[in-house]
């Protein structure tokens, strides 16, 4: 037996970088090229994989350190040739058909309990990429069942492992509430009050919790230059009667969103198929409006708005709205919509985190115009800027998309196309 010191390869530029993964421990046996430690710097993240076959006798390193090129990582003890020819060839067979006894009962148990089995003591075998993801939405890679060849993990194994962690949260939190007693009544710490909950707050009760349980919810939040667009707006008189025109800024927004739409179609989809791997992306847009109601919230659908001029838009805005206050609205028009927008302009606020309307990929929430001061061409001016809040679902969505998106949007209400939305 011999021992050996593994360090840190030439990494190129990286220097001083946090280690944030520790892939191995001591005792373990390994091979060269196995995984050892993910490093992670401003621009990636990197393994670095071992240069030996051995058994870890020691780590050097933990997660936290900062390491560069020549850093030791592991100690390992490295095997003879000559021992390693000492193993009996008798052994081989005996060691072969212990693992095959194993695989047949893990196989048996498997077939009778209907479930994955992941064995924990072995490390999960992911790239660097798939493991960064995993932080982020805050799972443990090791639980993680993998797809791939000798169970590696994929982006989309982890999406689907929220995605069913999250369903089974949701179960298991409904017959909890069930079960949960207040250790005080209300009413021992003074007078209290009775009331029904609205019919319509009970109904959309259940779909809220689900889509918040179920749905990884991730916000960007953004600010749209609308300046020239609320120039515009307010300039629209009818060409009969020479009177200004009542639009709102909602109907700009609906024929935005619309355009950005046709360019990003994954958030004109829903996923409700995720366990069969399949989405469903529309082909057409219908664009849900929330009305505040005083029987609660509700969400009619404004159908095929990219075929809609401003005009016809902000009248049908002003008729589903009201139909909806007069509880006179079709239940089917509150269903089957491309996305949602939110606005609270009207009351007040700027940024907030809106809740996906399930089974839609994601919702805009829009806040109160302000005028602030932005720094443009190279001097500070007065600019009307509309706070903007996308929430996305991030099994379908990644973050560089919905940024882009964003953007598109932004563009969309900018000063190029305030006169092409209103056609």
């Amino acid at each position: 037996m011999s021992k050996k010191d593994i360090k840190v390869p030439n990494i190129g530029e990286f220097k001083d970088v946090e280690v944030i993964e520790v892939l191995i421990k001591k005792g373990q046996k390994i091979k060269k090229n196995d995984p050892l430690i993910t490093i992670e710097s401003d621009k990636s993240s990197v393994e670095i994989p071992s240069s030996d076959d051995g058994t870890v006798t020691s780590l050097k390193v933990k997660i936290g350190d900062k390491v560069s090129e020549g850093d030791k990582i592991i100690e390992i003890e490295i095997e003879s040739e000559k021992e390693i020819k000492k193993t009996s060839v008798h052994e081989l067979p005996k060691k072969r058909l212990s693992k095959e006894i194993k695989k047949k009962e893990l196989k048996k148990s498997n077939e009778t309990k209907n479930i994955i089995i992941k064995d924990f003591s072995v490390k999960a075998s992911a790239s660097p990429k798939v493991r960064k993801f995993a932080r982020e939405l805050g799972v443990n890679i090791d639980e993680v069942p993998g797809s791939e060849r000798q169970g590696r993990i994929t982006e989309s194994d982890v999406k689907l492992f929220v995605a069913t962690k999250s369903n089974k949260n949701f179960k298991d939190q409904n017959i909890t509430e069930k079960k949960i007693e207040l250790e005080y009544s209300h009413s021992d710490f003074g007078e209290v009050d009775i009331k029904d909950i609205p019919r319509v707050k009970k109904l959309s009760s259940k779909y809220l919790m689900n889509s918040w349980t179920k749905i990884p919810h991730v916000t960007n939040h953004d600010e749209a230059d609308i300046t020239e667009l609320e120039e515009f707006r307010t300039s629209l008189t009818d060409i009969y009667t020479g009177e200004k025109k009542k639009i709102t800024p909602l109907a700009f927004i609906v024929k935005a969103l619309t355009t950005s739409l046709k360019k990003f179609p994954n958030f004109n989809s829903s996923i409700d198929e995720i366990e069969k791997g399949k989405m469903t992306v529309k082909k057409y847009y219908h664009v849900g409006i929330a009305v505040d109601t005083p029987h609660g919230l509700m969400v009619p659908k404004l159908r095929n708005a990219d075929n809609k001029n401003i005009s016809l838009i902000s009248t049908e805005l002003k008729k589903i709205s009201q139909q909806c206050r007069d509880l006179k609205i079709d239940k089917k028009e509150l269903f089957g919509g491309s996305m949602t927008i939110t606005s609270l302009g009207g009351i007040g606020g700027s940024f907030f985190t809106p809740i996906i309307n399930y089974p839609e990929v994601a919702i805009l929430g829009v806040g109160r115009a302000e005028k602030k001061q932005v720094f443009l061409d190279g001097k500070f001016v007065t600019r009307t800027m509309l706070p903007l809040s996308l929430s996305y679902d991030h099994r379908i969505i990644d973050g560089a998309e919905a940024a882009r998106f964003n953007n598109n949007l932004k563009e969309n209400l900018g000063k190029n196309f305030a006169y092409k939305l209103a056609v």
